[in-house]
């Protein structure tokens, strides 16, 4: 198996800032754009190019980088670590009591895209079940309804 090869990131230049925004006004001023190809023939962009295409202008208006990688891509641990946010020992953790699959070839643990994104959303709902069990539980009770009288 080759090694992962590094996910190139692209970033707006200043140049691109008007052009950036005419992309933003299109996306966000319409329900669904059109592409336009060189011939004119013209193609409604499907709902899930649309929302990307939306994301990724927002994104580089905000400076951020940006990168395009398949679901399919295989990942060291650093790299999986560094996608979640989380240090590369803590995913060991996370890979070994089996909360994300992952395969060794050789000697190194290596993780897909796919398998990332589905324990980051299944942590980010568990979460925000979490939340909002607290938040129930704050809400429910004397304290949002009033004082209680103790004497």
């Amino acid at each position: 198996m080759a090694a992962p090869a590094a996910v190139p990131v692209t970033f707006a230049t200043p140049d691109d800032s008007e052009a950036l925004a005419s992309v933003s006004r299109i996306l966000h001023g319409h329900d669904m754009p059109a592409l336009v190809g060189p011939d004119g023939e013209e193609i409604t962009l499907p709902l899930n190019v649309y929302e990307i295409l939306k994301d990724v202008v927002d994104a580089m208006q905000q400076g951020k980088g940006i990168s395009v990688v398949p679901r399919d891509t295989i990942m060291t641990t650093q790299q999986a670590a560094d996608f979640l946010g989380i240090s590369r020992p803590t995913l060991v953790g996370l890979l070994e009591d089996g909360q994300i699959p992952f395969t060794k070839p050789g000697r190194h643990r290596r993780v897909r895209l796919a398998d990332l994104d589905s324990f980051q959303r299944r942590h980010t709902a568990a979460r925000r079940e979490a939340l909002d069990e607290l938040t129930r539980e704050a809400t429910e009770g004397p304290v949002t309804t009033g004082f209680v009288q103790t004497r």
